[in-house]
């Protein structure tokens, strides 16, 4: 009776292995080189298409040049200005001085604020008119974000801003038009009643 050897056996089963993973690579060469085979015809045929589109062009007139091939021209940049040109640019048009100095604000902040807010009255209700017509049609007391969001849509063309409302409301509570409450570590504003700002103003004029 013959004997099998095993170490043979174990010889024969590697021996198989490495025949069956040789194949496997050379399939995955094969399809890898049949891949960039594709690509190469892919590529010339875009080439060969660019340059009819190029010719095409030229016959239209028209002045628009093809995009650079990236790895083969750089993309050109346009020439550094001259510091003549640059000061020049920064001019502006009726006094001549630089871009920064007229775009720089005035030593008077508090003279130019109050200009502003004597031409914005002039182009419209103030902010007090406008956060008391919104809180006179609300039934319940708002947020300082909610008013704010609340003016914003009813006045689109007016720039609302946050900080602006909330000061407008607590210049509302200083002259008693406008009640603040609070609920936890939120604030929250409504319109003085009607009957109590009439009783407050018949108090101040007995007295």
């Amino acid at each position: 009776m013959t004997k099998t050897n095993p170490a043979a056996g174990v010889q024969a089963e590697y021996a198989q292995k490495v025949a069956d993973d040789l194949a496997a690579n050379q399939r995955e060469q094969d399809r890898v080189r049949g891949e960039l085979t594709r690509l190469r015809d892919e590529l010339v045929q875009l080439e060969e298409s660019g340059q009819v589109l190029v010719k095409m062009q030229g016959v239209l007139g028209t002045s628009s040049k093809p995009a650079a091939k990236s790895g083969k021209k750089g993309v050109k940049v346009p020439a550094a200005r001259s510091p003549k040109s640059e000061a020049a640019a920064k001019k502006t048009p009726k006094t001549g001085r630089s871009a920064k100095t007229a775009a720089a604000p005035s030593p008077r902040g508090k003279t130019g604020a109050k200009k502003a807010a004597t031409e914005q009255r002039a182009s419209g209700p103030s902010w007090i008119e406008l956060i008391g017509a919104y809180l006179a049609g609300q039934s319940e007391p708002k947020s300082s974000t909610e008013i704010a969001a609340g003016v914003a849509e009813a006045n689109p063309q007016r720039g609302v801003q946050v900080t602006v409302v909330r000061n407008t409301l607590e210049q509302g509570v200083a002259r008693g038009v406008i009640e603040r409450s609070k609920q936890g570590r939120s604030v929250y504003y409504q319109a003085v009643p009607a009957s109590t700002e009439a009783a407050d103003g018949s108090k101040e004029t007995v007295a």
